[in-house]
């Protein structure tokens, strides 16, 4: 196995890895708002899960392009322009357009995510609303211009999940949604200490 070949597995593992990711971000993040899973809307466990991969993605997404730019045979047709810059690439211009069209939806979700306090309610849920359709993309991305669809396992699992995605999806859209207040984490409670100190009127007494 020479380097070049190495680097294109790391960089479909990490390409995998982050699709994992992302779904599972979009699965958990649909289970707290959704209406018709309004039982999963205060675990602390699928909400800690959903903040969690929805942060994972960003290092595995860097790696699969950092993988793809150290292998000889890509990085010679593909800048580093092509990467933000959607259907420009010397090869493969549709499916590469579509990852780096997904890219560039994720960024932004991701940066108007960590200023959330700082923009319009109404329009940080339209613009988080666009990481169902970067999902989609990535989708197409993996499907278009990747060689692991040919492995059933691969292929079983990734059309599984894209099936899974689009029910709650409709579900969501039946059944309408959870107000944040309905999905808000439940609050721990207080940790119990090892000595109370003596209330401020038995101090006085003493």
């Amino acid at each position: 196995m020479n380097l070049d070949t190495f680097m294109w597995i790391l960089a479909r593992v990490s390409g995998l890895s982050a699709s994992a990711a992302l779904a599972i971000s979009l699965l958990t993040g649909l289970a707290l708002r959704s209406a018709v899973l309004d039982w999963l809307a205060t675990n602390r466990a699928v909400r800690a899960t959903h903040e969690f991969t929805a942060l994972l993605w960003i290092p595995l997404g860097v790696l699969h392009v950092i993988f793809l730019l150290l292998d000889s045979n890509v990085r010679g047709t593909l800048r580093l322009i092509d990467l933000v810059v959607p259907f420009q690439a010397g090869f493969g211009s549709l499916a590469l357009g579509l990852g780096s069209l997904s890219l560039d939806l994720f960024v932004l979700v991701a940066i108007t995510g960590w200023l959330r306090r700082r923009i319009n309610a109404v329009a940080w849920r339209w613009i988080h609303r666009l990481s169902y359709v970067a999902c989609a993309l990535v989708f197409l991305h993996a499907l278009l211009g990747g060689s692991d669809f040919s492995s059933p396992q691969v292929s079983a699992i990734t059309w599984s999940v894209a099936a899974v995605l689009a029910v709650l999806s409709l579900a969501r859209v039946a059944w309408g949604r959870l107000s944040a207040g309905e999905s808000r984490e439940l609050r721990p409670e207080p940790r119990a200490e090892l000595r109370s100190e003596p209330s401020r009127e038995a101090r006085t007494r003493r």
